[in-house]
């Protein structure tokens, strides 16, 4: 998998020798790199400039450094963490998420909703409450959703009147009806009740709606799930792409030890920074060298590597070359990103980095 990566990218990077050979073979080299990062095509990037979500900038960089290179891979249950803001945009506790992004082979993890709790308003008396009692509903009668049978109650708790900031509710029953059957999707609904579950004349919190209101805070739908794309096993043989080396750089490579080489990936130089929202770019690495008999330890050969360089030094077998400089250590990057519906999405790639290298 790297060792395509790397042919992809160079070819990507490379200067067009001749106007049509030289982008018909970017064209495709890109065409491929999208293939890689599970894509048939580049996102449009947004029409006018977007904010992403502060929750999905912060957990991109709780997930990832500043490469995108993953810090841990416990972290993220799944592979992708989707956002989707609210489409009503109207006063009512009515929302309405739209999940035409979510591919059919995605496996639905966890589903959240989140609200914006405002600084409630202030209410004097002796019937002046400490809680209020949130609950919310999935929508299974658009226009009446009161009625028996009109809802389905999917998270409810008490919710202080002492502070404000986000609020975060279970979902998941509803998203995955929604994405088995789209048609199905008629929203929730969020109702404020007091403590025991009496009616409000006017309830003294609010949160955050889709209009009138910061875009940081508008209500948002946040869905983990893993498209059940994971790493290859590690190489066990050189790219045959580099074959075109000169004669002098094969000389040299035979005298350099196996070593770790950087090989910077810049998103903006392939004509991506549109879409991508971080990184900017980072450091896949190659290997490259040579892997001379005796193999120390230094270079990390596996034993069969060893038996090989015996066999190669002592020609005990025609056709047996020397082993090959290959990466044994692979990390996955992170790409935060705007979709095509502008909706922003983390998505964590495996073996997309050279983490090191050995004689295999």
């Amino acid at each position: 998998m790297l060792g395509t990566v790397l042919l992809l990218l160079a070819l990507a990077r490379t200067a067009c020798p001749s106007p049509a050979s030289g982008a018909s073979r970017r064209a495709e080299a890109l065409k491929k790199l999208l293939e890689v990062f599970g894509m048939e095509d580049p996102p449009a990037p947004p029409t006018h400039f977007k904010q992403p979500p502060q929750y999905m900038v912060d957990l991109f960089n709780t997930v990832a450094n500043a490469d995108g290179v993953t810090k841990n891979p416990d972290i993220l249950e799944g592979n992708t963490v989707r956002s989707f803001l609210d489409k009503t945009h109207s006063e009512e506790m009515r929302f309405l998420f739209v999940l035409s992004s979510v591919a059919k082979n995605e496996k639905i993890l966890t589903a959240e909703l989140h609200l914006f709790r405002l600084w409630p308003r202030v209410t004097d008396g002796p019937k002046r409450h400490h809680f209020c009692r949130v609950s919310v509903y999935q929508v299974l009668e658009k226009d009446k959703p009161d009625a028996p049978g009109g809802k389905k109650l999917l998270a409810a708790r008490l919710v202080s009147l002492q502070t404000s900031g986000w609020e975060v509710f279970a979902i998941t029953p509803a998203v995955r009806d929604w994405t088995e059957d789209e048609s199905s999707n008629q929203g929730l609904l969020v109702t404020i009740q007091g403590p025991g579950g009496s009616p409000l004349d006017s309830p003294p919190l609010q949160f955050a709606s889709g209009r009138g209101h910061h875009e940081s805070k508008k209500p948002m739908l946040v869905l983990f799930t893993d498209d059940g794309r994971r790493g290859a096993s590690l190489p066990t043989a050189a790219f045959p792409g580099g074959s075109r080396m000169s004669r002098s750089t094969r000389s040299l490579d035979r005298i350099q030890p196996c070593q770790r080489h950087p090989l910077s990936v810049d998103f903006e130089e392939i004509g991506w920074s549109g879409w991508i929202i971080s990184p900017r770019g980072y450091n896949a690495f190659h290997c490259k060298g040579s892997c001379p008999f005796p193999l120390g330890e230094n270079m990390r050969p596996t034993n069969h590597a060893t038996v090989q360089s015996i066999i190669n030094a002592l020609r005990l077998s025609e056709g047996v070359s020397t082993p090959c400089c290959v990466p044994d250590k692979l990390y996955s990057i992170n790409l935060l990103y705007f979709d095509d519906d502008e909706n922003v999405v983390l998505k964590q790639y495996d073996d997309m980095v050279a983490g090191g290298c050995g004689c295999h």
